[in-house]
């Protein structure tokens, strides 16, 4: 940002060496020595409109670069440009840092990619809240491209009302697009037992979801536990005043979710 108390006359060449690296303010500063041919400190602020705490730290920048040097005036810091060269110079030292840097960050890559697949094998647990949020669940469900076995807990009527037409009919279709079958444990209600036929009438029928039904007073949950992908856990809460999601993504625990829920499909509390 240019200052309007600045007294710099080649706003050009501040603009330029913005461009080459430099700061706004160690622009001006460089500028302003060029064209003072060197000054005092004070000056220097004055020339760029700048605060003097502020042009001692540009200055002691610029120093270290190795663009400007000081020299002892009447007992005072004097500071001037270097030849211009050294400016290719300080910019050539940058690209040859940065290529150690790259250098030594792919001599790395290796040891942090160990230590972070050994963190890829602790839980992680995603929290969502009101009607976008649990969107966003059924979203991550039919975001993959690899085909797998979807297995729920749950209240279907509770589903569908919550799921506009529109989105229940692309959740459907990318199902079978993607190849994604589905078991469900649902209450034994008239509507429960029409879903398939309701839904996914349309579609190949091994991509109806297979039912067995649990009596509706063993079953008062107002939501979902869905398995999903080859890691994933859904528990969802309808309730319009409690509308929450958790997601566990965890493949011990998902594969736990899995065994209790082959347990609960071969209980002889639930009927075909």
């Amino acid at each position: 940002m240019i200052n309007k108390n600045m007294e710099i006359k080649n706003l050009t060449l501040v603009k330029k060496l913005e461009k080459s690296g430099f700061s706004d303010k160690e622009a001006s500063v460089y500028v302003a020595l060029l064209e003072l041919g060197g000054a005092f400190p004070s000056r220097i602020a004055e020339y760029c409109g700048l605060k003097r705490a502020t042009t001692y730290n540009v200055l002691l920048t610029l120093s270290i670069r190795g663009v400007i040097n000081e020299i002892e005036k009447r007992n005072k810091l004097f500071y001037q440009i270097e030849k211009p060269e050294k400016i290719s110079r300080y910019a050539q030292g940058q690209i040859s840092r940065a290529e150690d840097a790259m250098d030594n960050t792919k001599k790395i890559i290796p040891e942090i990619e160990s230590l972070y697949n050994i963190l890829k094998d602790h839980p992680s647990v995603s929290y969502y809240e009101g009607t976008e949020g649990l969107l966003s669940i059924y979203e991550d469900m039919i975001s993959g491209k690899n085909p797998y076995e979807m297995l729920a807990f749950s209240k279907a009527d509770d589903f569908v009302d919550f799921l506009s037409a529109e989105f229940l009919k692309k959740f459907v279709s990318k199902k079978v697009e993607i190849g994604i079958t589905t078991r469900g444990l649902i209450p034994d209600t008239p509507e429960n037992r029409n879903f398939s036929e309701t839904y996914f009438g349309k579609t190949p029928e091994k991509f109806w979801p297979k039912r067995k039904y649990i009596k509706p007073e063993n079953f008062p949950l107002s939501g979902e536990i869905i398995m999903y992908g080859d890691s994933k856990i859904a528990i969802i809460n309808f309730k319009n005043n409690q509308m929450t999601g958790i997601v566990v993504d965890d493949r011990a625990l998902h594969q736990m979710m899995r065994t209790i829920f082959e347990l609960s499909w071969n209980s002889s509390l639930v009927a075909e």
